[in-house]
């Protein structure tokens, strides 16, 4: 009877060892889907369970091949960056119809996860900058089965016709197989979001004016469409007017990626979102001239209610002027739309504007072009990727990487605000509670700002890189950091206290936790809070008296 108490015994444990074992693999291979969640008007990306901040950074468009990653990764680990966004083209998984080939997609996740980085995949299909230039040749060269839509005059347009059932059914496919195998092959949640299809629309053509597609305009215009413009019902001139043409285009482009973008997601529920190219931000423009039906801020309501299954809409921004770019981000920062800023040029000027995205409760922020593989789109970015180009995107990842995850949760909580270094050098401010903070750049980390005979600090010769975010903790305490930037707080209660920089801390954050360093005074405060070298994290308590 021993033995067979201690057989058993044995086999009992051997039992709750395999049972403990497998609850084990289970929670280990069980990752949180990430997703995009609000909460009184503010987002946060939720990656493994918790606010996410993408400090991003986007690879050339043909650098998404094995034999490029050399080239790929000592820039993202140069730039602290710890997200990379990366093209997955259809012409690459589905050369051949029905035939796919996934061995990129996996090589690139066992080298992410080496890197230690996530991923946005970059879903290039019928449309790759308003063209089909990576669909498949089967797709592309056969324009009876996937017809081009058709111009106003009846020639040609390079551009897909979204009205193509076949082109949206092969689409479809090959995403939908994408996502599958993504969900059996990242089951830790390596890619975080998909971008479905990039800069959808068409240049030289409002809309497709080919017979079947003018049939369908000449017709009644979608009774939800109607209602969420506040239009009239009717035909689609009749319902909207001058904007009938670039209407109809932008809806049945998001009808189509909503289709392709709900399929995916019945496999793997991950975010996903659409990029813009963009219309002038601040004048307005034939749509001719601009990617026509894409989502533009002048159509971002259509957009809304023909893809409801799209997190959010973000610009690509290639605009250096300061007036312009804080135009677009005011344009995407709107109810109902969380700020990521998928795409930017590359040009050191464009490296400041992290902080007023982040100002903005900003989800993320990438610039494009950012490897080794020896292209440059200049004028649009740089005319040439090297270190110290790097360097000026990296000098702001270097900051912000540390409490990335910490200021993803305070922006979520907290009201937070941010400004980056105007082109004329202006001061920028506002008020949080009764307090107001201003911004002013070009300063000596010594010297009152009103002092006249004190000259400012000499321009850079590579252009504008100042900016700060400040997050409001409390009533009166306040979270601070940039680069290039003084920081000065003010009273704006109008109770006539006087008022004082009571405590300044210098620290930084540990698991989630704030740990004090030193405390600034004398010089480090009388002048404001001067930020240089971009290494400061500072903790600010403001008192009357």
């Amino acid at each position: 009877m021993t033995r067979l108490k201690t057989l058993k015994a044995a086999l009992l444990g051997v039992a709750l060892l395999a049972s403990t074992s497998s609850v084990g693999l289970a929670s280990a291979a069980e990752s949180p889907m990430p997703q995009l969640v609000e909460k009184s008007g503010r987002y946060a990306l939720m990656v493994d369970g918790a606010p996410f901040l993408m400090l991003g950074a986007q690879v050339n468009n043909s650098s998404a091949w094995p034999s490029q990653m050399d080239k790929v990764w000592p820039a993202i680990r140069q730039l602290h960056a710890n997200t990379v966004q990366v093209p997955i083209a259809w012409e690459q998984i589905e050369p051949v119809e029905g035939k796919f080939d996934f061995s990129y997609l996996d090589l690139l996740l066992t080298q992410a996860r080496e890197n230690k980085v996530r991923l946005v995949l970059l879903w290039f299909g019928t449309w790759k900058n308003s063209s089909p230039s990576y669909a498949p040749e089967w797709v592309k060269l056969d324009d009876k089965r996937f017809p081009r839509l058709h111009k106003k005059d009846g020639a040609r347009s390079y551009s897909m016709s979204p009205l193509a059932q076949s082109t949206l059914d092969a689409d479809r496919k090959a995403f939908v197989a994408l996502m599958t195998h993504l969900k059996a092959a990242d089951p830790d949640n390596t890619v975080i979001m998909v971008q479905v299809e990039n800069e959808t629309g068409t240049y030289g053509s409002v809309r497709d004016y080919s017979p079947a597609a003018q049939k369908v305009f000449d017709g009644p215009a979608p009774t939800a469409l109607v209602k969420a413009m506040k239009a009239r019902p009717g035909t689609w001139s009749q319902a909207f007017g001058k904007d009938a043409d670039e209407y109809f285009h932008a809806w049945y482009i998001s009808r189509f990626v909503e289709q392709v973008t709900a399929a995916g997601k019945a496999v793997k529920p991950l975010p996903m979102y659409v990029n813009a190219a963009l219309r002038d931000p601040i004048n307005d423009q034939d749509p001719v001239t601009y990617s026509s039906g894409g989502p533009t801020h002048n159509v971002l309501d259509v957009w809304k209610t023909g893809a409801p299954s799209i997190d959010l809409i973000a610009p690509d921004i290639y605009m250096p002027e300061s007036v312009k770019y804080s135009a677009v981000l005011g344009h995407y920062d709107r109810p109902g739309n969380a700020l990521f800023v998928a795409e930017t040029g590359n040009a050191i000027p464009y490296a400041r504007y992290v902080y007023d995205t982040l100002g903005r409760q900003g989800i993320g922020f990438s610039p494009f072009g950012m490897d080794l593989t020896g292209y440059a789109n200049y004028p649009l970015g740089a005319s040439k990727v090297n270190a110290e180009m790097l360097e000026a995107f990296a000098a702001n990842y270097r900051l912000l990487a540390p409490m990335a995850r910490d200021w993803a949760r305070i922006s979520f909580e907290k009201p937070v605000w941010g400004g980056s270094e105007p082109d004329d050098r202006s001061p920028q401010s506002t008020t949080l509670g009764d307090w107001t903070v201003h911004l002013r750049y070009g300063k000596w980390q010594f010297g009152a700002s009103d002092w006249t005979w004190l000259k400012d600090r000499p321009t850079d010769p590579a252009g504008p890189n100042g900016g700060a975010v400040v997050a409001q903790l409390s009533a009166d305490e306040f979270l601070v950091t940039g680069r290039n930037v003084r920081v000065e707080f003010g009273r704006a209660a109008k109770d006539g206290k006087p008022y004082m920089l009571a405590r300044v801390e210098e620290g930084h954050f540990d698991n989630g936790q704030w740990v004090f360093d030193r405390i600034w005074n004398g010089d480090q405060i009388d002048y404001g809070l001067n930020f240089t070298d971009g290494s400061q994290v500072l903790r600010v308590k403001l008192a009357t008296y």
